[in-house]
């Protein structure tokens, strides 16, 4: 029997193989690098390991990308509460990860992208999607998905529209840039004073990317636009997981 696993977008269980035949290639919603994992982090990625423990243990080979998050709201507010370089800080804090890892005996990634190595994909993807007609330049330089484009938002999490707008809210409750819809997502954030030297030039003017185009731009980067499984932790089902589908 193969291996089967409960898949969040379609509510059943399905049996785990390799599109291809060959490589089972995976992603899994790596840390947030701007303080020490906690119990349930390591839930996710335990889990994970187990995961691709028992497929190479069947006699599959696998390519297992974990990402590194080190530029986004939470590690340049801490960096700069803290007085320092935003590579250093986020350095500091990927390499506990690594070690509590290693505490765990888990398995190391055959790839750990970092958001910050990765903004020229990500640049080049958000093109693509203003290009499609997807999303759209706001008058500070900020760059934002139109939900409205893409019929089956919300489908992963099973939210309704206004469900959707008032989760968006809460948990972006201090995003301040400009919108045409409150469940808009950013996919690139004008450079503000509070962010001091954390910005980077593109097409649209100084800034950073958001959130949620980081991973679709490594993932796309190193298992290509179809792959065989997406991994994370449930509290990143919506809005992480849903724009990233978007």
């Amino acid at each position: 029997m193969p291996l089967q696993l409960y898949d969040t977008f379609t509510r059943t269980v399905q049996p785990i193989k390799p599109h291809d035949g060959k490589t089972l290639r995976f992603y899994c919603c790596g840390p947030t690098v701007y303080g020490p994992a906690h119990i349930g982090n390591f839930r996710t990625f335990v889990m994970q390991d187990i995961f691709r423990r028992v497929v190479e243990a069947d006699g599959t080979p696998t390519r297992h990308v974990r990402n590194i998050t080190d530029v986004d709201d939470k590690t340049i507010l801490k960096s700069q509460a803290e007085g320092c370089q935003l590579t250093n800080f986020t350095n500091k804090w990927r390499d506990r990860f690594h070690e509590d890892c290693s505490a765990l005996g888990l398995l190391t990634p055959h790839v750990e992208p970092s958001a910050v190595a990765h903004i020229p994909e990500q640049i080049e993807l958000i093109t693509k999607l203003i290009d499609k007609g997807h999303a759209y330049r706001n008058s500070d330089g900020s760059v934002y998905f139109d939900v409205r484009s893409f019929p089956t938002y919300g489908h992963l999490s099973r939210l309704a529209d206004r469900e959707i707008t008032t989760n968006t809210v809460d948990r972006e409750q201090d995003d301040e840039y400009e919108r045409n819809s409150a469940a808009d997502f950013a996919l690139w954030k004008a450079s503000r004073s509070e962010d001091g030297p954390n910005w980077w030039k593109s097409p649209w003017g100084h800034g950073r990317p958001g959130w949620h185009i980081e991973c679709s731009a490594m993932a796309m980067r190193h298992l290509g636009e179809s792959f065989d499984l997406h991994s994370g932790g449930i509290d990143l089902v919506f809005p992480h997981h849903e724009n990233e589908i978007a």
